[in-house]
This record gives C-alpha cells, sequence and structure tokens, in this order.
C-alpha cells in the first residue's frame, strides 16, 4: 500500500506493507533512529513521537494510519542549526541520563510547553507520566522542562 507522510517538514511516499508500525517506517525506512523502540506494547512511550501536533506512541500507530499526515520525530525538534529550548534545558540541567527516553520525553515537553508556556510540576509530571524513563526519579527531567520554559 502506498503512503505519504510528511516527517519533520517533508513529505516521504512509500510502499508499506499494511501491518507496518510507524515506529518501523521511521526507523527503516527514512532512517530516522532517533525514535526508539522499546517495549513494543505502549508501555514505556519511548517511542513517543508528535502526530499532527499531539504525542503518539509511535508503536501503536499504523504507518497507513499516518498517511497524509505530519510527523515530527527528535531530528525535526533543530531548526537552522538551533537546538529546540527543550534540547537545551535538558542538556543544562542534565534530563538526558542515559538517552533512551529523551527523544519521546523532549517532543512531550514540546507539545506541552506549545500548549502551556510556563506549566507547574504537576502538569509537567502528568504530561510525562505515560513514558517511563528507568534511569532517575525524573527529578532532572522536570528541572529540564522548567529550564526550558524559561529560555
Amino acid at each position: 500500500m502506498q503512503v505519504t507522510i510528511t516527517v519533520n517538514g517533508l513529505p516521504y511516499t512509500r510502499e508499506v506493507e499494511p501491518r507496518l508500525l510507524l515506529v518501523h517506517f521511521l526507523r527503516d525506512e527514512l532512517n530516522l533512529t532517533g525514535t526508539h523502540w522499546g517495549c513494543d506494547t505502549s508501555n514505556c512511550g519511548v517511542c513517543t513521537v508528535q502526530l499532527d501536533g499531539v504525542p503518539v506512541k509511535s508503536c501503536t500507530v499504523l504507518a497507513v494510519m499516518a498517511d497524509g499526515h505530519e510527523v515530527t520525530t527528535v531530528e525535526g525538534l533543530e531548526r537552522d542549526g538551533e537546538l529546540d529550548a527543550v534540547q537545551k534545558g535538558f542538556m543544562e540541567c542534565h534530563g538526558l541520563q542515559c538517552g533512551f527516553c529523551t527523544p519521546g520525553m523532549l517532543l512531550t515537553a514540546r507539545w506541552l510547553l506549545d500548549r502551556e508556556p510556563h506549566p507547574d510540576e504537576g502538569t509537567i509530571r502528568e504530561a510525562i507520566s505515560g513514558q517511563l524513563c528507568r534511569c532517575t526519579g525524573y527529578e532532572n527531567i522536570v528541572k529540564s522542562i522548567q529550564r526550558a520554559a524559561e529560555l
């Protein structure tokens, strides 16, 4: 089946199997390996991308469901050599840890800050509650998102 998906502002047309997951389309068809593949059951959230501006777990979305839609991956956050504020916040406040959950956290943080530029700690924790980080107690991730809001 043929799909055309706009990813990070560029349209891509490919022939795909109807059962191909979006996470595999991004990683295997487009070589955008910033989107990580974790549990394959939607529990961990490391595969989170934005679909039409909304965070989704790309292991639960078929590529054919994204046909005609816009997807943003972590590679799409940086613009013209300038890191996004969420990327800067994670760097400055050590929210990266091992980095496995980071792409999904960054995209969720960008979505949150686009809707609520100055969220409180509870709002941040609720926004990232669908994503697991196995390295921290989330303190530095929350601080990173707060720093991004300042930037």
